[in-house]
């Protein structure tokens, strides 16, 4: 996977859902360097794909994940419990892509997603696999039905914190094996990855 410092970033494909100005920007860059993170791989020309982002052991993963984002320009959505978006930050968590769930009502979660691709000739959606920070033996399967429920791929990237890198990885098309392609996708990650392995 080739390497780039913070001031050398793939420039996103034609096809690629992109949002952002000189300020986004900056911000998203001067975050990832201020925390010495930088990218490696490119997103693919894609209109519509999920992202999967891994290992998810601390809250300091959205903001890295965030901050990548707005470097690259890439439109991305993400899915919060509903109560975030109360209050004074709901506005600014919307701008940021995120689109609230309630997740007492989890039958809907994934077919909401699902509707959502559907609409949108192009759209990017976030989720983290695991669903919490804490460790979990195996994966949630809502990010595969939303991938095979719209017939997108899924492109996992790797919150590397033992080299600050987020790493994006080449497209994986889901089939009908949930189980086989759930410990397909698991062998990109390792516990040395994370924030803290412990919890991976």
């Amino acid at each position: 996977m080739a390497q780039r410092s913070i001031m050398d970033l793939p420039r996103l494909g034609p096809e690629v859902p992109q949002r952002g100005n000189a300020f986004t920007r900056w911000l998203g860059r001067t975050v990832l360097r201020l925390m010495g993170w930088r990218i490696e791989g490119t997103p693919p020309n894609l209109r519509r794909f999920v992202i999967i982002g891994a290992p998810h052991t601390s809250n300091w993963d959205f903001v890295v994940a965030m901050a990548a984002a707005f470097a690259l320009d890439l439109d991305v959505h993400w899915l919060g419990k509903h109560t975030l978006f109360r209050g004074p930050f709901g506005r600014l968590f919307r701008w940021m892509g995120g689109i609230p769930v309630d997740r007492s009502r989890g039958q809907g979660v994934v077919e909401a997603a699902v509707a959502a691709f559907r609409a949108r000739e192009r759209f990017v959606l976030g989720l983290s696999p695991e669903g919490t920070r804490r460790k979990v033996d195996q994966w949630k399967t809502g990010f595969h039905r939303i991938a095979t429920g719209a017939g997108v791929p899924v492109v996992p990237v790797i919150l590397d914190y033992g080299r600050k890198a987020v790493v994006i990885t080449p497209p994986f098309h889901p089939t009908a094996d949930v189980a086989a392609d759930l410990a397909t996708l698991r062998r990109r990650y390792q516990p040395g990855q994370a924030r803290y392995p412990a919890y991976f």
